[in-house]
């Protein structure tokens, strides 16, 4: 059977774009920049961006694409016999359901807040009334499953229709609408009176707001942010490169996702800052921000609930193209274990990931337990602990290693397939980084975010 292609360049593009461009680019981003000092937090962020994620989106891309399989087969085509790389195929497998288990749901509060928002619940509320709305949502798990269980069924429906058909056309347009939405929220808030004061507050580099977070926080912060804004680790970027024709080098596609990821986390600041200091909002808020600080501001502005639909349905967007990537990863991986057909296992993963995104919705209410405050409070915080401080980092490492020792894939190996086609190559000088002190990094954000939680 012919693996299945992608139409164009551009759709690959968006589409690796839209796995990486997630809710943590619109939500922590911005917060995390606020307190990190600004400007300062940024110019760190991206030379993280380039240090560490280019190389190992690089890698996923190439182990995708010259295994011409979904994540969980790759390694087997790939490595030399009686190695045992192929496990971590199963790893990430298991930390992409790991990842669609919290995420479904809250692509679903993006869905209910965009609903709560057009049909104007909020108007009329003040400042506790709006919260209390969030609280009310998390009481309801009735209304937040039903939620989740409409982006899971959107999501199979649209994969199952085919990767051309389905998710290539269907992507293409979220993104492009999300971009144009987004340009269109940050120019109106470049109109607000603290317009001033919030892009001074957010791109101008502040050292001393720097020193009281701590330096070396702010630093890891930023490593932090830069890698795991692109999902690499559980195979979600992999798939793409399977899809890909040889036109075109990777390192040169890695750098094309990770500018577009960049502009969607920098957007977002410049949507928000305006914004919190039009309304005297403390922008340090953190998640809360998005569903009681923002609801609150597009209250207060003319055409707010025009605003306030535009800014949920561009949520909803980026974070439905993260839940579309990893299904496709989902149903691909199936496909290839199976060797069944693409409705066979859209239709098995759906029911399967509806069943297992259950536990983050109840963990706010039914299965409340405080067991969970260790790792913030929820089932929730379980999950995206395991999937964020463990498998993203290790998974990282062991395509690292696979693409640069000689027990692996190889180094060799690795460089021919991603420096095949047009544009930026992988070179020889570049080895001795990759090989001894990119591992290090990634051992020690691993290292740093078990102490961080536990210590």
């Amino acid at each position: 059977m012919e693996r299945e292609k992608l139409k164009s360049r551009l759709g690959f593009i968006l589409l690796s774009a839209g796995c990486a461009i997630g809710i943590g680019n619109v939500w922590k981003f911005p917060y995390m920049a606020g307190q990190g000092g600004g400007g300062a937090f940024v110019l760190f962020y991206i030379l993280f961006l380039v240090i560490m994620g280019l190389p190992i989106m690089t890698m996923e891309f190439s182990v995708g694409r010259a295994s011409q399989k979904s994540p969980v087969r790759a390694y087997n085509a790939l490595e030399k016999p009686g190695q045992k790389w192929h496990i971590h195929g199963y790893i990430t497998m298991i930390g992409c359901y790991l990842l669609m288990m919290f995420y479904t749901t809250v692509s679903g509060w993006m869905l209910h807040y965009f609903y709560l928002t057009a049909t104007g619940k909020f108007e009329g509320l003040d400042a506790a009334g709006v919260e209390e709305q969030f609280n009310t949502m998390l009481g309801q798990p009735g209304v937040m499953a039903a939620w989740m269980l409409l982006v899971v069924v959107i999501g199979f429906f649209i994969c199952s229709r085919g990767l051309q058909n389905g998710l290539e056309r269907v992507t293409k347009v979220m993104m492009i609408a999300l971009l144009v939405i987004m340009v269109i929220l940050a120019i109106n808030s470049f109109t607000m009176e603290g317009a001033k004061e919030g892009l001074k507050f957010y791109l101008i580099p502040d050292f001393e707001r720097m020193k009281e977070v701590g330096i070396g926080n702010t630093i890891v912060g930023a490593m932090n942010q830069s890698f795991f804004t692109l999902s690499l680790g559980i195979g979600a970027m992999a798939i793409f490169g399977s899809y890909i024709g040889k036109e075109r080098a990777l390192l040169g596609e890695a750098v094309n996702v990770a500018v577009l990821d960049t502009f969607v986390a920098i957007t977002s600041g410049l949507i928000i800052f305006p914004a919190c200091f039009t309304f005297g909002v403390d922008q340090m808020s953190g998640p809360p921000l998005i569903f009681i600080t923002l609801p609150n501001i597009f209250n207060n502005i003319p055409l707010g609930r025009l605003w306030g639909s535009l800014f949920f349905v561009f949520m909803a967007f980026a974070a439905f193209s993260t839940v579309l990537a990893v299904f496709e990863n989902l149903i691909s991986c199936g496909m290839d274990l199976t060797g069944c057909s693409r409705k066979k296992s859209s239709l098995v993963n759906m029911i399967l990931v509806a069943v297992l995104s259950l536990p983050c919705v109840l963990g706010y209410n039914l299965w409340k337990w405080d067991g969970f405050a260790v790792f913030g409070g929820t089932i929730m915080d379980l999950e995206d602990f395991l999937v964020s401080n463990i498998l993203l980092p290790l998974g990282s490492i062991v395509y690292l290693l696979f693409c640069v020792t000689r027990y692996g894939w190889g180094w060799e190996n690795f460089k021919k397939e991603a420096n095949t086609g047009k544009g930026l190559k992988i070179q020889n000088w570049m080895r001795v980084y990759l090989t001894f002190i990119l591992p290090l990094i990634v051992l020690f954000l691993f290292g740093y975010g078990i102490y961080d939680k536990f210590f």
